[in-house]
């Protein structure tokens, strides 16, 4: 077990990677009550073209298929694994997104019990033709509920527009039609294939000692046979660069508008540190552009363009992304074209310089050691990170090393104007 002390943090990590590839991670907190634990694969939404497991010839699964495993892995032959959280006093849950699916639970107590339980469940699917069928309607209930909400709507809308052939176009849960497709069989070859251990991360944090805890999932791991490791080969289409649609809308039951700017970054290819810089410089990039100390904030919101609801983001992994900036606003049109010109003003002419680039450096770094207080979010961001080649800890000596150089260069990857997008939710027209 190999220990690696962070002097800047105050944190020790203990790491090992088991003989059946499995990397377990385990963050010790002496002050902390609760331990949150979670079980993660390298496998999302959008991984459905690739090889299967023991095969040559790709194949393509119906969409939606990793969310809806996710949900399977709960039901077992002798009842439903929720069950048994709840008797060693844990809360268990689950998600779904692009890249990764993420089993979980937190609890104050039982944690050899909790630990154990989580392992066994994630590696011992149980599907059939029966519960496949009565859980894809619970699942399309699921998927119109979301579609009835309207800032899901205006999220996904951005990134439909952005993407013209990428599978992060399409809903994490699929769709009603394409989920009726999925049987038995398709769940266990998408199990097979991406729920290897050598695919997948065991991250423990909280008070657990580290000693007692890898000698537990070594224990348990040893027990279990597995298949020999395989590479796993995933197939994704070409992407333009550009934005597929240059805007949109949907009319729904909103009292106000709905507007987001979305832009396509043209530089998608990143990992390790060098996508660790990048996603940090883009941050601060879009904090001093639109920030609530921005002239941009400002000016919207003296001009009555902008509510509570306003936000921006940027997201980035292998082979996609995407920044989006946006509001409720009573005059949409208005509120997208002033980002818009703030995006092209900033392009022409980079505005900020040393001085700005220190202070939304110092609120950066403060929002991030605050955050290390959160078992949840070191957990999940420390995943993520592993799973682009990043380290989650040297988030602190990547900001302090940023260059204004490093924002701008950063920033001009999302910038042209074909690569930008607007999508608004409307409000019904009277009598609809």
């Amino acid at each position: 077990m190999h220990k690696l002390h962070f002097r800047q943090l105050d944190e020790t990590l203990y790491h090992e990677q088991l003989e059946n590839g499995l990397e377990v991670f385990i963050l010790p907190k002496k002050d902390f009550s609760k331990t949150y634990a979670t079980f993660t694969t390298k496998y999302g939404s959008i991984d459905n073209r690739f090889i299967p497991h023991g095969s040559s010839e790709p194949i393509s699964v119906p969409d939606g298929i990793a969310h809806f495993l996710e949900h399977k892995m709960f039901e077992k032959e002798d009842g439903d694994v929720f069950n048994q959280f709840s008797t060693h006093g844990a809360s268990a849950n689950a998600f779904t997104s692009f890249t990764r699916t993420a089993y979980l639970y937190s609890a104050t107590g039982q944690i050899k019990e909790n630990t154990e339980t989580l392992l066994d469940f994630v590696q011992d699917p149980y599907f059939t033709e029966q519960t496949v069928e009565k859980e894809k309607g619970i699942i399309g209930q699921e998927i119109t509920m979301y579609d009835d909400l309207a800032d899901w709507r205006l999220y996904f809308g951005v990134i439909e527009n952005l993407y013209k052939e990428h599978p992060v176009k399409i809903d994490i849960a699929g769709t009603v039609e394409s989920i009726s497709q999925i049987t038995a069989d398709h769940l266990y070859t998408c199990y097979r294939t991406f729920y290897h251990p050598s695919n997948m991360l065991l991250f423990i944090v909280g008070s657990a000692d580290p000693e007692e805890m890898m000698e537990l999932v070594r224990s348990n791991q040893a027990k279990k046979e597995f298949p020999p490791a395989e590479p796993i080969t995933r197939l994704y289409p070409d992407e333009p660069k550009e934005a597929a649609v240059k805007s949109g809308s949907i009319r729904m039951s909103v009292q106000k508008p709905k507007v987001l700017v979305g832009m396509k970054p043209a530089v998608t290819d990143l990992s390790g540190s060098e996508m660790l810089k990048h996603e940090l410089a883009m941050q601060l990039a879009l904090e001093l552009l639109f920030g609530r100390t921005s002239d941009f904030y400002h000016e919207a919101y003296e001009n009555d363009l902008i509510d509570e609801s306003y936000s921006y983001e940027f997201s980035l992994e292998n082979g996609f992304g995407y920044a989006m900036v946006g509001s409720d606003s009573h005059e949409p049109e208005k509120l997208a074209e002033e980002i818009s010109s703030t995006l092209q003003r900033a392009a022409e002419m980079w505005p900020f310089g040393e001085e700005d680039l220190n202070r939304v450096r110092r609120k950066k770094i403060g929002t991030f050691l605050r955050a290390l207080n959160s078992p949840e979010y070191i957990a999940n961001q420390f995943t993520r990170y592993k799973f682009n080649g990043m380290d989650l800890f040297e988030v602190v000596p990547t900001l302090e090393g940023m260059e204004v150089a490093d924002l701008q260069e950063a920033f001009a990857s999302i910038s042209g104007e074909q690569q930008r997008t607007v999508f608004s939710v409307l409000p019904n027209r009277k009598g609809q």
